[in-house]
C-alpha cells in the first residue's frame, strides 16, 4: 500500500484531514485538471528515510484491510488483525467467512460490536475500515435503557398519585406492571381479619392487560408471599414460579417455563403488601430488572400506604359521623314522628342541630330538639355530648324542667373542665298518650324558638314558651308549658336554620316565622314525616342554592284511638288555603 492509496481519506481519529464537500465543490475546472502536487521532498541534510505508511496506519483507531481488484487481501493493519483474525493476506476476503461485513453495517464478531465501511481506491482496489464500537454502543444502550426506566417510573408515579381507594390503587399497580415488568403481576395486600385480598393482571392479545381479583385465607397464602409480608425478599427464586402456579396465579404458564420474583411493598410499620412478577424464562430477571422491580414496588407501596391510610381515616370519620348524626326517635304509643335534617356542610353530614327521644318506664317518651353554638365538627361533637347526657339523665329525672336544669349543670361542668364556652338552646318535653286518643305534651324551654301546633282546623297556633340558654349560668330560668293534642293534630319543633334562612328575590331576606306559619296552614291532614319534609322543602326553595345554617325539624302527630294514624297519599293546601285530600282511608 502506498501513500496515494490512503491520501485524502480520514480514518476517523483526526490524524489525516479530509477535504470538505464545499471545498471540493468550489474547485474550478482548470484547478481539477492540474495534477496534484507531490509530497515535499525531505531535506537533503536529513539522515532518516521517508516514513513507512504501515507504521502510521497501525495507530489508527480503525483497522484497515486493503484488497486488490480481485478482492484478494493485500494488507491487514495490526488493529484489523486483532478485530478480524480470520482475514489473511494473500487470501480472498470472502474466504474469511465474516458474517455481516458490509459497507456501513454494524455486526457482532467474537463478542464485539464492529462497524465497517468500504472506500474505493485506485486501480479498482478498495480499503475496509473496521472500528470497534462495543463500548460506545454499550454506553448508548445503557443510557437509552436508563431513560426508558426513568420514563416508566415517572408514568408510574403519575398514575399512582391519583387513586385514594385501596382497591383502585391495587388494580392500578398490577395494570402498570404488565408488560414492562412481567407477563403476569399479582399484588397481595396484608391480611385483614385473617383474609388477604389479591389482584392480578395478565398480558392479553389486546394492549390492555386483563385484571381480576380474589380473596384467600391468610393461612393458605404461598410461603414466599408470607415471607414477603414479613418484609423479607425471598432469595431462592427457583421455587417461586412453582408456588405461583399452585396458587393458580399464572394462567398459561407452567413452573418449568416461567421465572418469578417477589418484592415486598413498603408500608408504614410493616409491608403494605407483596408484588409477584412472572414472565417466561427466555426473559430472565437480571440485576437491572430486579432493581427496576424494587423501584416500582417502592412507588406502589407509597401509593398503597396512602390509600390504606385514607381508607382507615375515612372509616373512622364515617364511624364518628354515624355516632353524631341525629338518631330517629324511638317508637311511642299514640305518637307519629316526623324528622328532617340538613347540615350546613353537606359533605360532613353532621352539624350543630340535634333531636331525638327516649322512652320512659311509664310508657311516655322524652323528646327534644336543640341547637348548639358553632358549626361543623366541633358543634357536632358538642351535640353528641348533649345527647349522651340526656340519655343518662332521663333515667333519674323525667320532669322536663328539672331534667333541663340537670343538663345545664352537666354542660357547665363540662365546659369549665374543657375551657370552652359552649352553650345550647333547646326545647325538651315529655309526651304521654291518652287511652281515648290524643296526646299531652309537657315542654320546657331553654332559650329556643317556641313550638308551633297545627290544629285540626288547619290553623297554626304558636306556643308561648320562653327560657334561658342552657350551659351559660348555674341556675337558669326555665319556662314550662303543657299542650293537649287531639287526634290528627301536630306539634312542630324547628331550629333557627328554618326561620333565619336567607333567600328570596334579593337573596338576603329571612324566611321568618310568618312564612313558616303560612306554609303549615291547612296541612292538618299531612302525616308527620310529610309535614317535616314540607318544612325542609319550602326552606330550601327559599334559599335557592345559597349557604344556610343547620336545619332540623321534629314533628309529633297524635294518632287516633288505638294508635292508628289516618293514611293519606298527600294533603297539601291549594291556592285558597284549604287542604285537598285524595286517597284517604280512615
Amino acid at each position: 500500500m502506498t501513500a496515494a492509496d490512503v491520501r485524502d481519506w480520514d480514518p476517523g481519529d483526526g490524524r489525516i484531514s479530509t477535504p470538505r464537500a464545499a471545498r471540493a465543490a468550489a474547485w474550478s475546472a482548470d484547478a481539477a485538471a492540474r495534477p496534484a502536487p507531490a509530497l515535499p521532498a525531505l531535506a537533503a541534510d536529513r539522515e532518516h528515510a521517508a516514513p513507512d505508511w504501515s507504521e502510521i496506519v497501525e495507530h489508527f483507531r480503525e483497522g484497515l484491510v486493503v484488497c486488490d481488484a480481485h478482492d484478494v487481501v493485500r494488507h491487514v493493519s495490526p488493529v484489523a488483525e486483532r478485530l478480524l483474525p480470520e482475514v489473511t493476506e494473500g487470501e480472498l476476503l470472502a474466504a474469511a467467512g465474516i458474517h455481516g461485513l458490509a459497507d456501513g453495517a454494524e455486526f457482532t464478531h467474537h463478542g464485539r460490536r464492529l462497524r465497517a465501511r468500504q472506500v474505493a481506491l485506485s486501480a479498482a482496489r478498495c480499503c475496509w475500515y473496521v472500528e470497534d464500537v462495543t463500548e460506545s454502543v454499550t454506553r448508548a444502550d445503557a443510557l437509552l435503557a436508563e431513560r426508558a426506566r426513568s420514563a416508566f417510573l415517572a408514568v408510574v408515579g403519575e398514575k399512582l398519585g391519583n387513586p385514594l381507594h385501596p382497591d383502585r390503587a391495587a388494580a392500578a399497580v398490577v395494570r402498570l406492571a404488565v408488560p414492562t415488568l412481567a407477563e403476569v403481576a399479582v399484588l397481595v395486600l396484608a391480611p385483614r381479619s385473617g383474609r388477604a385480598r389479591w389482584w392480578r393482571a395478565a398480558r392479553s392479545d389486546d394492549d390492555a392487560p386483563v385484571v381480576d381479583s380474589g380473596v384467600l385465607p391468610a393461612v393458605d397464602l404461598p410461603a414466599a408471599i408470607t415471607e414477603g409480608l414479613d418484609g423479607v425478599e425471598p432469595h431462592t427464586v427457583d421455587w417461586l414460579a412453582e408456588q405461583a402456579v399452585q396458587a393458580g396465579w399464572l394462567p398459561g404458564l407452567t413452573a418449568a417455563d416461567a421465572c418469578a420474583r417477589v418484592v415486598p411493598l413498603p408500608g408504614r410499620d410493616a409491608p403494605a403488601g407483596v408484588l409477584l412478577v412472572a414472565r417466561r424464562v427466555d426473559r430472565w430477571y437480571d440485576e437491572a430488572d430486579v432493581d427496576l422491580v424494587r423501584a416500582f414496588a417502592a412507588r406502589a407501596g407509597a401509593a398503597l400506604t396512602t390509600a390504606l391510610l385514607y381508607r382507615d381515616q375515612a372509616e373512622v370519620a364515617d364511624t364518628l359521623q354515624a355516632s353524631l348524626v341525629p338518631v330517629e326517635p324511638a317508637e311511642a304509643t299514640g305518637v307519629q314522628w316526623g324528622t328532617a335534617y340538613r347540615p350546613a356542610q353537606a359533605g360532613l353530614r353532621i352539624g350543630g342541630d340535634f333531636y331525638g327521644s327516649h322512652r320512659l318506664a311509664d310508657g311516655g317518651s322524652v323528646f327534644f330538639l336543640g341547637d348548639v353554638s358553632g358549626k361543623g365538627v366541633e358543634a357536632a361533637v358538642f351535640t353528641g355530648q348533649l345527647r349522651q347526657c340526656l340519655q343518662a339523665l332521663h333515667r333519674v329525672e323525667s320532669h322536663p324542667g328539672r331534667l333541663l336544669k340537670l343538663l345545664n349543670d352537666a354542660l357547665l361542668e363540662t365546659s369549665q373542665a374543657q375551657g370552652q364556652g359552649r352553650f345550647a338552646t333547646m326545647v325538651l318535653g315529655v309526651v304521654r298518650a291518652h287511652r281515648e286518643g290524643g296526646l299531652t305534651l309537657t315542654m320546657a324551654g331553654g332559650g329556643h324558638l317556641p313550638p308551633l301546633v297545627l290544629r285540626g282546623s288547619g290553623e297554626v297556633e304558636p306556643i308561648a314558651l320562653s327560657g334561658m340558654l342552657v350551659g351559660v349560668v348555674p341556675d337558669p330560668r326555665i319556662g314550662e308549658v303543657t299542650v293537649r293534642l287531639e287526634p290528627g293534630e301536630t306539634c312542630l319543633l324547628y331550629s333557627d336554620g328554618v326561620t333565619e334562612a336567607r333567600g328570596g328575590r334579593r337573596g338576603n331576606e329571612q324566611f321568618g316565622t310568618e312564612r313558616l306559619v303560612h306554609a303549615l296552614t291547612g296541612c292538618q291532614r299531612m302525616p308527620a314525616p310529610a309535614l317535616a319534609e314540607r318544612v325542609e322543602q319550602v326552606t330550601c326553595d327559599w334559599l335557592g342554592h345559597g349557604d344556610h345554617d343547620d336545619i332540623a325539624v321534629l314533628a309529633l302527630r297524635a294518632s287516633g284511638p288505638g294508635g292508628r294514624t289516618p293514611r293519606h297519599l298527600h294533603a297539601v293546601p291549594d291556592a285558597t288555603g284549604t287542604a285537598e285530600a285524595r286517597g284517604t282511608r280512615p
